[in-house]
């Protein structure tokens, strides 16, 4: 509740985008905390911080453990939130009860992971894992032109240190579920077994901008009807397809913006997900073709611009493990499950073992100021990642 003061909102919730003033005084509060816990806080290019415990084998690799303090716009006071602040307990914790490990444990609060500012979402995970280049993050620009190597620099944490490349023990990420199946199965702990595909898209349909006063209906151009009978019929498309496809679109814009002018082009976002790949690939050619078709039809300009891919990944079994046998020891009623949302982990796996644990919120609510869950489900989430992290880590001698 005091890391949620940071950025709160009228309504309960917080506004702390990537790299604001806000994220900073929530990193700095973060790193106040680890200092306290007698952590050691390194801080690499991408200001992605890492505070070490150290382990009675200090060289061996660490078990990474932690997400992420940016939040959406106008989003929730726990999405990211409660995997730091529970991975912080958790070495506090072992601090208390005076437990050695024989790997390092870090505590790690990934920059930039909504994407929400910065698009493409876990892009500094991203680089940290070598699925992007650092240069190609530090460019990315939010919609003012601000770029994040310049916001970076701006609030102090372009940090010395290389971004990735060494050994990673494995991998612990402990979210709010951002659906409603635990809430409804009344199961405390999801015990998380991969992340479906994702594609963002920036879509642009392009006609010819006019007066809205003397330019007859049936000598427009207009983009607007050629985004909404895309957008009508994509959703269609989507819903019919099957139960596991899934579609957003965030954003829409006009150009040049004026209520009395025909746009000369409409922008908008789309999201697409679904956890087998070749059916986010069957999705993505219905969208590119009825783009197309619509182009045709109503005599304006489409383009499909695909800024992102993230491909379903499947968790390793050693954490998986970990999660269940945790869940199981400590007496909480838990179920395996997918996640629809992308999380740092997504690029953890590639490098390391990797396992996430959800906690249910309520009425499966996230990414909206009313984002809620319990302190009984906060704790149930935070000893499984304790006894999950103890069991990769190990015990010192």
């Amino acid at each position: 509740m005091e890391m949620a003061e940071i950025g709160a909102t009228p309504s309960g919730g917080v506004h702390r985008l990537a790299l604001s003033d806000e994220d900073r005084g929530a990193r700095d509060l973060f790193r106040s905390w680890c200092d306290a816990a007698g952590l050691e806080t390194t801080i690499d290019t991408l200001g992605n911080m890492l505070a070490r415990r150290t382990g009675t084998e200090d060289d061996a690799a660490p078990v990474l453990i932690g997400s992420h303090l940016d939040s959406q716009p106008m989003g929730g006071r726990f999405d990211g939130t409660l995997g730091v602040l529970a991975a912080l307990e958790v070495v506090e914790t072992l601090n208390d009860e005076g437990v050695t490990t024989r790997h390092p444990i870090e505590v790690v609060n990934w920059t930039n992971e909504e994407g929400s500012r910065f698009s493409p979402a876990m892009v500094c995970s991203g680089v940290f894992a070598g699925v992007f280049e650092l240069d190609y993050a530090l460019q990315l620009a939010d919609a003012n032109g601000f770029t994040m190597g310049d916001e970076l620099e701006r609030i102090g944490y372009t940090g010395p240190h290389p971004v990735g490349g060494r050994d990673i023990r494995a991998s612990f990420e402990l979210h709010i579920e951002q659906g409603p199946l635990l809430e409804l199965s009344q199961m405390s702990i999801g015990v998380v077994t991969g992340v479906q595909g994702a594609r963002w898209y920036n879509v642009r349909i392009e006609g010819e901008a006019t007066h809205a006063g003397p330019t007859p209906m049936g000598q427009r151009r207009d983009p607007v009807r050629g985004a909404a009978r895309v957008l009508d019929r994509l959703f269609v498309i989507v819903r019919e397809y099957d139960e596991e496809a899934r579609l957003a679109v965030g954003e829409i814009r006009t150009h040049p913006g004026s209520r009395n002018t025909v746009p000369g082009h409409v922008d908008f976002t789309v999201d697409l997900r679904h956890p087998v790949d070749s059916a986010l690939a069957d999705l993505d050619a219905e969208l590119r073709a009825l783009v197309a078709e619509v182009s045709a039809e109503m005599d304006v300009e489409g383009r499909v611009e695909q800024i992102w891919h993230s491909p379903t990944v499947h968790f390793e079994a050693e954490c998986i493990d970990a999660v269940r046998a945790a869940a199981a020891r400590l007496g909480y009623d838990h179920m395996d499950v997918f996640s629809g949302a992308g999380h740092d982990s997504v690029y953890l796996q590639r490098i390391c073992p990797t396992a996430m644990i959800f906690v249910p919120c309520e009425g499966g609510i996230s990414h909206a100021e009313s984002e809620s869950i319990t302190s009984v489900d906060a704790e149930a989430g935070a000893n499984v990642l304790l006894r999950a992290t103890l069991e990769l880590a190990g015990f010192g001698s």
